[in-house]
């Protein structure tokens, strides 16, 4: 077998060796076998252009990933010029055509990756069993106070604690203060406000911030919450719980999401049972010893 060995640090290391006058340490080079399927080898010049499209913690696992995916690409060419394909070629709706190895293949997959389509009692199925997929995040109304310190300054930050647990002893004899304090003492826009952060909902906050602002009861008022900027005091002043969207609103959402996941696994089949039948050296692909497409 012959084997391409890409040595990516062999021209650093001979400059830094003769800048230094010594040799450098060896970097353990990465050893790429020729890859073929059912004898037509892949070369080695089309991996090397499609490895830019798998990026890898290192060249050996992007070269791996790149032959892989052309060695399925060649297994599906073959069978679709086995059976005699001749499919038109599409046009996008830029006006770009597809190649004519793109129509190949996806000709190929149209004809023999049989996909049954969802009946209206499979959609309903999915429906009850994902609730929470098919309802709206709640919303909450709030404001807060911050006051800004960074985590990784001790000092700074035990300050702020201080601060705030000031802030809070305050607020709880005198709640009704809260915008007083927030205008006079948070480091945070919202402060021109009284803290008053509208509506925020999962994701507009940090994790810290959101799991603080769910356990509250409307009306409260947190104890202190760190977070990445700092300490915050936080008042719940409205909780809109989250809305079921009616099963109509989502039905061909769900049709959608259930023929491409089907479609998605029987292609991986299809693609596996080629591979059973293939001889295919220099890289290793999960195969098929038996039919898997029912």
């Amino acid at each position: 077998m012959v084997t391409l060995v890409i040595d990516h640090g062999a021209g650093r290391r001979a400059h830094a060796a003769s800048d230094a006058g010594a040799a450098a340490p060896s970097a353990e080079p990465v050893a790429m076998p020729q890859v073929s399927v059912n004898g037509v080898v892949i070369a080695r010049r089309a991996i090397a252009a499609e490895v830019q499209n798998f990026p890898a913690a290192n060249p050996g696992e992007g070269w791996r990933a790149a032959a892989r995916a052309l060695a399925i690409r060649e297994l599906l060419l073959q069978e679709a010029r086995r059976l005699q394909l001749a499919p038109m070629q599409e046009v996008d709706a830029d006006g770009r055509k597809e190649t004519e190895e793109d129509a190949l293949v996806r000709a190929l997959i149209a004809q023999e990756v049989a996909v049954p389509q969802a009946d209206e009692a499979t959609l309903q199925r999915f429906y009850a069993s994902n609730a929470r997929r098919f309802t709206t995040p709640p919303l909450y109304e709030a404001d807060h106070i911050l006051i800004a310190a960074r985590q990784d300054e001790a000092s700074a930050f035990a300050a702020a604690r201080e601060q705030v647990a000031v802030l809070a002893e305050l607020l709880a004899a005198a709640p009704e203060r809260f915008a007083e304090l927030a205008r006079a003492h948070s480091a945070c826009p919202s402060a021109a406000l009284g803290g008053s952060l509208g509506q925020i909902g999962p994701g507009d906050t940090t994790a810290d911030f959101e799991r603080a602002l769910a356990r509250l009861a409307p009306g409260a008022i947190s104890g202190p919450v760190e977070t990445r900027y700092g300490v915050h005091l936080i008042r719940l002043n409205r909780r809109i719980d989250g809305q079921r969207l009616p099963f109509d609103a989502v039905r061909e959402r769900i049709r959608t999401y259930l023929e491409e996941h089907v479609q998605r696994q029987a292609a991986k089949q299809y693609i596996a049972l080629l591979i059973g039948r293939a001889e295919i050296s220099g890289i290793v692909l999960a195969g098929a010893d038996t039919p898997l497409v029912q």
